[in-house]
């Protein structure tokens, strides 16, 4: 009986050591998982994956360009960054700073203000198209479909293509389609 006694102890000994195994596991996934959920941040989604091998985004060009800085601020407060890291293809006419300066006194800080978010956001989807064109295939169109669902003008002067008016002064191939710098921010129709 003694053999069958301390067998039935080292199992129960066995099984014990294991039982506080599994916990300390468990102990230690939920301890992770807690400190994930704490470091969650503000703004999430592909516009802020950071990647060093891929061929740059429209919005990863905007970004880097010191002529865009305005244009990236409203694409920060529209909050539209992942729309502009989608696969794509996306053609974005993208205003200049000196454009965007143009503009009446006081247009753009009024429009960045959060309660103009909306309308600010409708001007900035009147300067993207879908579609992957370049400056030259641009003159075969009358008009483009934004992506606000309206259209944009295009005509062609002394051999150029005008966009809404706007020159191109500048087409930078993107890794989900090309951005096309133009000289005036694109204003979209008003529906009255």
């Amino acid at each position: 009986m003694k053999p069958i006694k301390h067998l039935f102890f080292a199992f129960a000994l066995v099984a014990l050591i294991c039982s506080c195994k599994n916990e300390n596991n468990e102990a230690s996934t939920t301890s992770t998982a807690n400190q994930a959920d704490n470091t969650v941040t503000e703004r999430t989604g592909q516009a802020f994956i950071e990647d060093d091998e891929s061929k740059p985004t429209v919005l990863s060009i905007a970004i880097g360009s010191k002529d865009h800085t305005t244009l990236v601020a409203a694409v920060q407060a529209a909050q539209l960054e992942n729309a502009l890291v989608n696969a794509g293809p996306l053609m974005v006419f993208a205003p200049t700073n000196e454009a965007f300066a143009a503009l009446p006194e006081g247009t753009v800080e009024n429009l960045l203000k959060p309660e103009n978010k909306d309308a600010l956001a409708n001007i900035l989807k009147y300067h993207v198209t879908p579609g992957n064109y370049s400056k030259d295939f641009l003159k075969k169109f009358k008009k483009l479909g934004q992506a606000n669902n309206a259209y944009v003008q295009v005509e062609v002067v002394d051999g150029e293509p005008l966009i809404g008016g706007a020159k191109i002064l500048a087409s930078i191939p993107a890794g989900n389609g090309i951005v096309h710098v133009i000289d005036k921010v694109l204003l979209p129709p008003t529906n009255e």
